[in-house]
């Protein structure tokens, strides 16, 4: 209360001197840093890569072969999964009933076909964003750190989003 007093006093001088404080501030924060002063680097855009036109056209055709496997996987596992919870969809033919364990067995075994189907969809997610990562000429350059991931890491896993040593400190909980 006291600052607001002595403001008052000042007369326009102060006033003039306060606003362009606080329009410094807020230039200041827009800048990335926090209100506490901290400072913190602003986002900076993702480099483009320095792969050749043929080094990123044999990437994505190793991402649209990888795709084609999944969906044909994703698919087939699916249609597995439901078969058993459609009725007559089990394969039996007799009306003999059915021990509560085999249900068990099948739920479970449904259940986790789902799961292995959910799986595959996020690498999908993942090739889909490796291929937009391609047509951006963005691909091969590490998200945390905008430097290049190794083509024999690419070669690995061609969805691969960061280098392997920010792929490691993200494992162990140390990077965001």
């Amino acid at each position: 209360m006291e600052k607001k007093k002595s403001t008052k006093k000042s007369g326009k001088g102060a006033a003039k001197t306060d606003r362009s404080s606080r329009s410094s501030k807020s230039v200041a924060r827009s800048a990335g840093e926090s209100a506490q002063g901290d400072s913190q680097p602003p986002e900076q855009p993702t480099p483009k890569t320095k792969f050749s036109a043929e080094v990123l056209e044999e990437f994505r055709q190793l991402l649209l072969a990888k795709r084609a496997e999944l969906i044909g996987d994703v698919d087939h596992m699916t249609s597995e999964a439901l078969r058993g919870s459609q009725p007559g969809g089990s394969g039996s033919l007799s009306n003999v009933p059915i021990h509560m364990a085999d249900v068990g067995s099948d739920n479970w075994e449904q259940e986790f076909t789902l799961g292995l189907v959910a799986n595959e969809q996020q690498r999908l997610k993942k090739i889909d964003a490796a291929l937009q990562r391609i047509a951006d000429r963005t691909y091969g350059i590490c998200e945390a750190t905008h430097k290049p991931i190794g083509k024999q890491r690419l070669r690995a896993k061609p969805w691969a989003r960061y280098c392997i040593e920010s792929a490691r400190e993200k494992e162990l909980g140390r990077q965001p």
